[in-house]
């Protein structure tokens, strides 16, 4: 067993998929978030969770069928493959299946396109059908709690892709897993345990917390008990001789994140903006005043007047000649020195200017905003 330089530790190699993403450059492709399962430790969003809808990366892909969007956030955070994820991937087998063809074209066939699945869906004819489209490597996600389905795992083997199982490192579940990791040991070519962690959302998700998995400190959303549990069955698999790698938050949010925030900075940032160490932008910016960051801003976004709010910040930016509109958030970008120095002709524009840190992601969350 050994620590790695990502916060985790492996005994053996790590999958392809992992190596990539560790370096930042695995777009996420999320492709539905229908699925079967119901995982009690499920953390998608409530944005996604149980809706048919599409994301690469943070990018909300406005039309499935259309491919650009996915291609651009590709190509903003320098993605070496993707990983297709849902809900169940499998519930949208042809869509999956179109998607690793398109990007196998793009990109070419050393894009390395991995998937995760329950094993609900899983037949000899869903998994021949991610084969022919080019399929790399595919990770199932099996029920500790009920082993029926299992033996399905053993479709996987008549292709010569690689296979691999990734689960929680659920404390109390230590029996469990290392059932599993007697049933896949020389069936598997890796098996990934990833740090439990607590979901933000509250509709359709059990609070793990009120399940007896708190938060192990008040910074990390990594479940108490869970590395320590991922550590010991790490040890546990390596003694059957399976390829394991346990992988953190810390990993996640430190290495992986920050990195893919980092290329996309690169990409994206303004003449004016500064990017920092975690990947964010610093920048100057003039809201328009009643739709400022604060209390039900998304929802007085979605019902805000767009025209209108276009109009006033055109006119202000005809006044005071300079300025970007953003046509998302319905500001003005401005280097943050210009921000202070007209903050008062703003203000009396309708305006509120504003230095303000965020994500360099496609929906832009701000993690900062002095208003002055």
């Amino acid at each position: 067993m050994l620590a790695t330089k990502w916060s985790s530790w492996c005994a053996g190699t790590i999958a392809k998929g992992c190596a990539q993403c560790v370096q930042g450059r695995k777009l996420v492709l999320f492709v539905t978030g229908l699925c079967a399962q119901r995982c009690f430790y499920c953390p998608i969003s409530e944005q996604r969770y149980g809706k048919d809808v599409v994301f690469a990366n943070e990018w909300k892909v406005s039309d499935p069928e259309n491919p650009t969007e996915l291609f651009e956030e590709a190509r903003l955070t320098e993605a070496h493959g993707a990983g297709i994820t849902g809900g169940d991937p499998l519930v949208m087998v042809d869509r999956c299946c179109t998607y690793i063809r398109l990007l196998k074209e793009r990109f070419g066939e050393r894009f390395h396109i991995h998937l995760y699945t329950p094993l609900k869906l899983v037949t000899a004819e869903r998994l021949h059908q991610l084969y022919d489209a080019g399929l790399d490597e595919i990770r199932f996600h099996p029920d500790l709690d009920d082993r029926i389905l299992w033996p399905v795992l053993g479709l996987a083997k008549q292709f010569p892709w690689k296979i691999g199982v990734e689960i929680p490192a659920i404390p109390g579940y230590e029996k469990k897993i290392q059932s599993l990791i007697d049933f896949i040991a020389g069936k598997v070519d890796f098996l990934n345990l990833n740090e439990l962690e607590l979901s933000d959302t509250q509709t359709h998700h059990y609070k793990l917390a009120e399940l007896g998995y708190p938060p192990k400190d008040e910074y990390s959303y990594g479940a108490a008990g869970s590395q320590e549990t991922g550590r010991q069955l790490l040890g546990y698999a390596e003694a059957k001789g399976v390829n394991v790698h346990f992988c953190t938050a810390k990993l996640k949010d430190n290495v992986q994140v920050r990195k893919r925030l980092q290329l996309r900075a690169k990409h994206v940032a303004l003449p004016f903006d500064i990017p920092t160490a975690e990947g964010t932008l610093i920048r100057g910016c003039a809201y328009v005043a009643e739709l400022a960051p604060g209390m039900k801003y998304q929802d007085r976004l979605a019902t805000a007047d767009k025209d209108a709010l276009l109009r006033k910040l055109k006119q202000a930016r005809e006044i005071l000649k300079i300025g970007i509109i953003d046509n998302q958030r319905y500001r003005l970008l401005m280097p943050r020195q210009q921000v202070k120095r007209l903050a008062k002709k703003l203000t009396a524009l309708g305006l509120k200017p504003a230095i303000v840190e965020e994500y360099p992601t496609a929906d832009g969350l701000e993690l900062d905003v002095q208003f002055f």
